[in-house]
Parts: C-alpha cells; structure tokens; sequence
C-alpha cells in the first residue's frame, strides 16, 4: 500500500502570488522606494565581510537592539524572525494544543487560518461587520464563550485598511483569558500602536515587520515584542538560527537610519493620501458600482462591481493589484504609477 498524506495536509496548495512580469506592481504592499546608494553600498560591505562559514547569532542581540532603540522598547522584549510569517507559525504551534481555539477576523490575512489549521487547532472566525469594521464586544463574547486560547488579528487591518483605536485593543485584551496578538505590520502609518504597553499585559504579544514601511520585503525580517515571559518561550521554541547573519546585518543598517526611514514613510503616506483622494473622486461619479474604504495603511481598499473584469483589465495594461472576490487591494506607489494606475482605472469604469 502506498504512502497516504495526513488530512490536513492532504488539499493544500502552495500560496499563490501574482506571477509575471508587470511594469507596475500594486498587489504586495511593499515600498516603492528604493534603497539609497549609500545604504546600498554599506549593504555591499556587510555582504563582503559576512562570516558564511558561520553560523548567524541565535538571539539576533544585534539586531533585536537596533530594532528596540528605533521603537524604545526593551531589547530584552524583542525576538527576531524570519519574517513575521515564521512569528505567526511559531506562536500557532506552540501557543495552541491540537483541538485549541483560536479566534480570527474575517476579512483578514489568511495566513492566520492556514497556521493554525496545521497547527491542529479549532479554528473560530468572528465575522466582521458589513462595513468591514469590528465589534470589539462581539470578539470578546465569542473568545470567553469559545474559551479562545489565542486571539490573532491584524490591526490595521490587512485588506480593509481599517484599524481598531487603542482604546478598544486595551478592552479586548483585559476583556479575555486568551493570548491576544496583534499584527501591526501597517502600524508603522498610524499612531495607534500598544507596543510600549507589552510589560503592562500578561496576555498581549505584537508583531512588526520590515516588509512595508522600511522596504524590506526581500530579506524576510519581522519581530514580536512582548513581556519576558511570553518572549522566553518564544526564543525557547524558534529555530536556533532563524534569521540568517546577512539579513541581520542588514536589518540593523536599516534600524539604525531613522530619519531615512521616517522620511520614506512620510513619502508613503503622501502617496497613498494621493491614491485615496483620487479613488474617492471616482468613487462619487460611480457610487453605485463602487466603494472606496477609509485607510490608515499603505494601500487602499475597494468594493467594486465587476472587480474581476477590472483586475484582467488593469493587467492587461501592466498594472498588477489585489484581486479578491469583489474588492480590490491597490498599494500606493510612486507618483507616476499611482496617476497611470488611476487614468487606467477611471477609463474602464466609464
């Protein structure tokens, strides 16, 4: 008899991002700023003197440090991983026994889902509000009712672009038994973080990412920030050598640049306020077949009728964005992709 695949493997499929070459690319949130020739030439030598026969530094310190001075957290609350993706696996298979529940959003990111049903935990899914907001005591009531072990979302959101205000984070987190984490990948283009207020909550663990703001996306670099005892149990359970010595390095070059990054992020969010504001003077030439989402992160959200035509239509035309279902994700980009992307846009709904 042959080898059978397990149940909860057996339908999955790889993740499946747009392929292709596009001259204008809208559909991962990343920055669309390129790195400057200095950094890229300290990049260059951090390349050249990296000691490869070697494994990299298992704590990251380094790093998680310069990570701590750009944010003002204590380093001793920071883990590294590679990516936020592998923080979310981690916490799913070691924060959850088989058969746990584990409270989501919909919509949200899918990956929560997907990590912790190879986790073998008990999915629960709080579904949002039909304007895509969140009814804080609604999660609360299903978490306790559930008896929710962990409770993972993103705030802001990933893909409404909506946020929920400290205020109602603080509730919910008080509110439950559960490990609450957040997200905060988009935080970076809001103000509403808690991740000053980790040592305050036994049952609170933040996740931040290089990917959007710092652009980043390539070297695959994310933290969580949490209070001692929840990061040592992360550090315990990670991969010792999770995140690799060039991508250290070149985290902490990053890290270490503050007002370059405050610069780029202050660039983005001119760039996204442009988007907005165009998309929202379509939106009311055309209010019966649109809907544009308010957005405090780095790309805009759209509920649009015939939203597939329009995705073959803007790629057909080289502008790749988000497509889903009947929305549409679009990330800010430079000045000139945002105008191309909108004049293309504004044609097709005509």
């Amino acid at each position: 008899m042959g080898y059978q695949l397990n149940e909860k493997i057996r339908d999955l499929r790889p993740y499946d991002p747009i392929t292709g070459t596009y001259p204008i690319r809208l559909d991962a949130n990343e920055s669309f700023l390129p790195i400057p020739n200095r950094i890229a030439l300290k990049m260059m030598e951090a390349a050249a003197f990296t000691a490869y026969n070697r494994y990299p530094d298992p704590l990251a310190s380094e790093l998680c440090k310069s990570f701590a001075e750009y944010y003002h957290v204590n380093p001793a609350y920071v883990t590294a991983g590679n990516g936020s993706d592998e923080l979310i696996s981690v916490v799913c298979s070691a924060f959850l026994m088989k058969g746990d529940p584990m409270l989501t959003v919909s919509p949200d990111f899918s990956m929560y889902h997907f990590y912790a049903s190879v986790a073998e935990a008990k999915s629960i899914v709080y579904q949002k509000n039909p304007d895509l907001t969140i009814n804080v005591d609604k999660m609360i009531d299903i978490a306790n009712t559930h008896d929710a072990k962990v409770i993972l979302f993103s705030n802001p959101c990933n893909p409404s672009s909506l946020g929920l205000q400290k205020e109602e984070i603080r509730r919910l987190i008080t509110s439950v038994r559960a490990l609450v984490v957040l997200d905060e990948a988009y935080m970076d283009f809001w103000d509403q973080s808690l991740l000053n207020e980790v040592e305050d909550y036994d049952n609170l663990m933040i996740l931040r990412t290089c990917s959007k703001a710092f652009g980043m996306a390539g070297i695959r670099l994310g933290f969580a920030v949490a209070n001692p005892t929840l990061t040592n149990v992360l550090k315990a359970v990670k991969s010792p050598y999770n995140v690799n010595s060039l991508t250290q390095k070149i985290g902490s070059l990053i890290l270490n640049e503050p007002a370059l990054v405050h610069s780029g992020i202050e660039e983005i969010i001119v760039s996204r306020n442009m988007l907005y504001s165009e998309m929202c003077r379509i939106e009311k030439n055309n209010s019966e077949r649109m809907h544009v989402y308010p957005t405090v992160t780095n790309f805009v959200f759209i509920q649009i009728s015939q939203a597939e035509e329009m995705y073959l239509t803007l790629l057909n035309s080289g502008i790749a964005v988000r497509f889903m279902g009947d929305f549409l994700r679009i990330t800010a980009g430079t000045m000139e992709e945002n105008k191309e992307f909108v004049k293309v846009f504004e044609t097709a709904i005509r």
